[in-house]
């Protein structure tokens, strides 16, 4: 967490609050959140004096665009952004203070430390890491049904851990992997390779389906997920399968089982989603 549809609704919150803004300085808390410049005061010195323009995403990165800067961030687990007035009390474990010049603040606050901001000039972020390596955006028309075949059903590895993978669909988490296999009717630890053409089409129209509803859900609070207006998303509400351990599937009314793949805590039916083996 989080995954593209809770990163999609900071983004669009974020563009409804700071949009214009222009940043008179910045205060940053846990220098090892600043990645690039690998110097915290020259990452505040060159923020100073510039307006916010927009905000974009690429996969879970967040593109805070800039005249003349583009700031990307990564969230993480529990990295969240909000708005608050520099009267109000700063809370523990916030990092990153951008500074407006009209009284309010855009704060990064993060308990488990692991976000990270990189700066670059307007285009070459997309040259470089984090963003450079990064696959296909499920919701975006480059991503055609014939397309994802040709990425995915090649791979040997298990599907959900390929899914997994950000250098060939971006975004695609651990919740929502689990609910497009179940939409699918696919079980998670088939090789990709294994999977025919119409298992791979209604996957890549199960995957579509899932983010496209969670976005419009607002996303998943599952732990402490909120929007950059501290309001939960209400997906979670909708999950037919994750987080279901031993609870009667939807499908069949059988048990839900729980297992490991990649390293990740899994969700699947048996029945729903038969294995291969």
């Amino acid at each position: 967490m989080p995954e593209l549809p809770e990163v999609e609704t900071v983004k669009r919150t974020l563009n409804q609050l700071i949009k214009g803004k222009y940043i008179d300085h910045v205060t940053v808390n846990l220098p090892r959140i600043i990645q690039r410049p690998d110097d915290v005061d020259a990452f505040a010195f060159m923020l100073k004096g510039h307006t916010i323009e927009g905000v974009e995403r690429r996969g879970k990165f967040l593109r805070i665009l800039l005249d003349g800067l583009v700031l990307v961030s990564h969230l993480r687990m529990e990295g969240r952004y909000g708005l608050y007035r520099k009267d109000e009390p700063v809370e523990k474990h916030t990092h990153v203070i951008f500074h407006f010049s009209d009284g309010t603040e855009l704060r990064y606050k993060d308990v488990r430390q692991f976000g990270t901001m990189h700066l670059f000039a307007p285009g070459e972020e997309f040259n470089h890491p984090p963003l450079s390596k990064l696959g296909y955006e499920p919701l975006d028309d480059t991503l055609t049904p014939d397309t994802f075949k040709e990425v995915i059903g090649s791979k040997k590895t298990k599907i959900k851990a390929v899914l997994l993978n950000q250098a060939y669909v971006v975004g695609i988490g651990n919740i929502y992997v689990d609910e497009a296999l179940f939409r699918a009717g696919i079980h998670p630890e088939i090789p990709a390779n294994k999977l025919g053409d119409d298992e791979l089409s209604r996957l890549y129209h199960s995957i579509v389906a899932t983010l496209s509803e969670a976005v419009e859900a607002g996303g998943s609070s599952i732990k402490s997920y909120v929007n950059g207006q501290g309001e939960m998303g209400m997906f979670q509400h909708s999950l037919k399968i994750y987080g279901r351990k031993d609870e009667p599937c939807y499908g069949c009314g059988g048990p839900v089982f729980k297992t490991v793949v990649g390293g990740r805590g899994t969700h699947y039916c048996p029945s729903c989603q038969p294995d291969r083996k």
